[in-house]
């Protein structure tokens, strides 16, 4: 029997606001759409605890037994620069800046997105679908949505009629907005625009002459809107109709919104039975900003190169600091808040590293399949990993008393408790087992970023044989420097 007949899993559902029990469309089947990222800078940490939260729970259905198919799209195309249908595409914008091409772009920030994901050992999703390699499947979309009634088509560019679908179906029915309370707080057109209403948005957009990312179309040559590509490629990958769609809370209105619309108006009914959303990561109680200095990327924390932090820190005590708040929670990044993670990350790797030592007894003085189903209950409740975090320090007091000498355990308790607390440690939640001891990774890594300081500073000076005394003798240690626009980065052989 299936771990799921016996673990009944409860979602938020941010379509009801409420927790309902998980019913998969398929028995044993789960199919999850992720909205991924828009490729034109590096991935902020943001992106990463929403894209955290739904690794774990990709990881804890996997561990139940359903078969999952998961799909995280990559947005090279479409995405402008705000959410009016208005502005530069935010990846030709970087090409024209950078003088490179779009998808020079678009490759460079896919490899850093997927680096990072890596450093924090997130497991693949199944399908990871572009918007450039859907253009056709968008195209058909659109085709459909006009015959249906629902768009219409101006100069070149076609729009979704939002009015005309808010006749029959509810327009905002995720978000909990109404149109109407829509039409009175936005602006009228100022007669440049091609749309009926404001509210409408784009399926298809006419290129203008400067604009260097077009396809052919129909209507014109041109590039697909935002919102299309998720629809078109979550229907093909996962049906008309699938289980789970996540994404970051600022994804609820207008896009997700506008998903479920573009869904309705081609199949007439509703494409997901759950919505789930992941909140956002504040830093230092504000908002991260570039513009005001409170921010942070990913790499910056393993190296510890950033004012807001006072060291490095390991990829596992970050992962475990975000897994420390529920996903739908907001989530304050704090130098203060890593420390004390650490802290308890590495006195919960100790524990486990104890277990093999322990000496058995003839009874146990911890009830451990209770434990055990306390561990299951807390991601049953919606993916619960702070109360699941805190069962496993439960289990961590309890192996420290074993060792002391103050408590018992038998032979197979033993078992049941080293094989849970790994699965839902290493397995769940995605932790790697390190200790204080093997950071050297860490170390090693703060190390080169001060010689590649160095370097830079020996270049700006115009001591190149410096600078190239330092590339060589690292390389031949075995490290290799990559010099780009973007600063250095350093691979080991």
């Amino acid at each position: 029997m299936p771990l799921y007949d016996t673990q009944a899993i409860k979602i938020y559902n941010s379509l009801s606001g409420e927790k309902e029990v998980f019913k998969p469309i398929n028995d044993g089947y789960v199919g999850m759409y992720v909205c991924g990222p828009t490729v034109y800078s590096n991935v902020h940490l943001g992106n990463v605890r929403t894209f955290m939260s739904f690794d774990v729970i990709f990881r804890y259905l996997k561990h139940l037994g359903y078969k999952i198919r998961y799909v995280r799209n990559i947005t090279d195309a479409g995405h402008l620069e705000n959410d009016a249908d208005e502005g530069e595409d935010r990846i030709a914008k970087k090409a024209r800046i950078e003088a490179i091409e779009p998808m020079e772009v678009v490759q460079r920030y896919t490899v850093d997105f997927h680096n990072i994901l890596n450093r924090f050992n997130f497991l693949p999703p199944s399908i990871e679908p572009t918007a450039t390699g859907h253009i056709i499947e968008q195209i058909e979309l659109i085709k459909t949505i006009i015959d249906n009634g629902f768009a219409y088509e101006v100069n070149g560019s076609v729009y979704f009629d939002v009015h005309k679908y808010n006749e029959t179906k509810p327009y905002g029915i995720l978000s909990k907005r109404k149109l109407e309370d829509l039409i009175h707080n936005t602006r009228a057109l100022d007669g440049q625009s091609d749309k009926k209403n404001p509210q409408d948005f784009a399926l298809w957009k006419k290129a203008e002459p400067q604009h260097i990312m077009r396809w052919p179309s129909p209507w014109s040559d041109g590039f697909p809107g935002w919102h299309l590509e998720c629809t078109a490629m979550s229907t093909k990958y996962l049906g008309e109709q699938f289980d789970i769609h996540g994404g970051g809370m600022d994804l609820k209105f207008p896009h997700h919104e506008c998903e479920i619309a573009q869904a309705e108006a081609c199949n007439n009914h509703s494409p997901v039975n759950y919505w789930m959303h992941a909140n956002m990561l504040i830093m230092n109680g504000k908002k991260m900003a570039k513009s005001t200095g409170n921010f942070i990327l990913p790499n910056e924390i393993f190296s510890g190169d950033n004012p807001h932090i006072t060291k490095a820190y390991a990829p596992s005590v970050a992962r475990f600091f975000m897994l420390q708040a529920h996903y739908r929670s907001i989530l304050d990044f704090t130098n203060n808040g890593l420390l004390a993670s650490e802290k308890g990350f590495y006195r919960l790797m100790d524990a486990i590293n104890l277990i093999e030592d322990l000496k058995t007894s003839d009874s146990s003085s911890f009830n451990v399949a209770e434990w055990k189903q306390k561990c299951y209950d807390a991601m049953n409740d919606d993916f619960n990993t702070p109360i699941l975090i805190a069962t496993l320090f439960d289990a961590a007091k309890f192996i420290n008393q074993v060792k002391d000498g103050n408590a018992t355990i038998t032979m197979e308790d033993l078992e049941v408790l080293r094989e849970t607390l790994e699965t839902f440690t290493f397995d769940v939640l995605g932790l790697v087992n390190t200790s204080k001891e093997s950071t050297d990774s860490d170390k090693l890594s703060g190390a080169v970023e001060i010689l590649i300081n160095l370097r830079k500073e020996a270049r700006q000076n115009k001591d190149f044989a410096l600078s190239d005394k330092i590339r060589d003798e690292l390389s031949e240690a075995g490290i290799q420097l990559n010099d780009s626009r973007e600063g250095t980065t350093f691979t080991t052989n």
